[in-house]
């Protein structure tokens, strides 16, 4: 039962990277966008989705919290800051996308905040899992890091390098999604961000050598993992050449295929471990009687449902999409 749980919040947690991740990056993209019409068209390729995509970060935080209670206090007991920021900028990124389209003289403030909330919402996603990659402060199994424990050199960089991934993610999705001036405009910015996730990547991996991580052992120790990084590579080349030929439906597959290489290298990096690497899987799970009850409800229907959901929505949603129109 514990590894179904462990499934399910593997499973809840690749969804939301994917799905949030494009739309939070079209967020950060859309502020670097002047033209009013191209920034109408960008929210219309969202404007059916983005709220049933965070949808998911609910469903990755219940069941953190109903089968991992040890892992829910201590991470949310490391992590309050960021967490707050970061719920604080998807409140107000939805606050905006939904004023935006009323406002006249004002629309520069919401358009403002919804760039601002998804730059926010990303960097503290990433800055949390460098936290994690790095190792925080633990002492008798209690987190003693303080409010900014999270906080280093190396948190910094892995949400610079989360934001920079988004917005790749943004950019094939666009590609994917609209024609003309966005398309073209997203389809310039795809090998730019590309070169800067790859730059973010290398960083990192010196960065590990340099300060001896524990999880460079893990890599060391297992070498099935470099299975993670081919396969990213190989993803990497193809969405070099969809590129080269302006194929519009390859790139953000092959982009969902590098987050999910990277996401599968640093889930059995941790393993067996929920906090890396101080508390395990097991120490983590809650008594078998409160798994096997939440099974019942939302193993056995509410996470079926969801995936049935955005499947069905994906699908009336698909092919190119028209400009959006600001006042309705």
């Amino acid at each position: 039962m514990v590894m179904f749980w462990v499934a399910l919040l593997a499973i809840s947690i690749l969804i939301y990277l994917l799905l949030d991740g494009f739309d939070l990056g079209i967020g950060m993209l859309f502020g670097l966008t002047r033209s009013e019409a191209n920034r109408s068209a960008m929210l219309s390729t969202v404007a059916p989705v983005w709220d049933g995509n965070e949808t998911w970060l609910v469903v990755s935080g219940v069941i953190l919290w109903g089968a991992f209670p040890v892992a829910y206090s201590v991470l949310l007991s490391a992590f309050y800051v960021p967490v707050i920021v970061m719920l604080l900028g998807l409140i107000l990124r939805g606050v905006a996308f939904e004023f935006r389209n009323k406002a006249l003289r004002t629309r520069w403030i919401w358009e403002a905040g919804f760039a601002g909330g998804s730059l926010a919402a990303s960097f503290m996603q990433g800055a949390m899992v460098g936290a994690l990659v790095r190792g925080l402060a633990f002492a008798d199994g209690e987190y003693t890091g303080g409010a900014l424990g999270w906080l280093s050199p190396f948190s910094v960089l892995c949400g610079v390098g989360l934001c920079l991934g988004y917005m790749l993610l943004g950019a094939c999705w666009l590609v994917r999604k609209c024609d003309g001036v966005v398309r073209a405009t997203a389809r310039r910015q795809i090998p730019i961000l590309a070169i800067g996730v790859l730059g973010f990547l290398v960083l990192v991996f010196v960065y590990a050598l340099a300060e001896h991580l524990l999880i460079l052992h893990r890599w060391i120790d297992r070498p099935y993992l470099f299975v993670f990084p081919a396969i990213g590579a190989a993803a990497a080349t193809v969405l070099a050449t969809s590129i080269l030929r302006h194929n519009d439906y390859w790139p953000f597959h092959m982009v969902a295929l590098i987050f999910a290489s990277a996401f599968g290298t640093l889930a059995l990096s941790f393993w067996p471990y929920m906090i890396p690497f101080v508390i395990t899987i097991d120490e983590a799970a809650a008594p078998h009687s409160s798994l096997a009850f939440m099974f019942w409800g939302e193993g056995l229907f509410v996470f079926p449902l969801l995936l049935v959901y955005t499947a069905v929505g994906y699908r009336v949603f698909r092919g190119k999409v028209g400009p959006m129109v600001d006042h309705y």
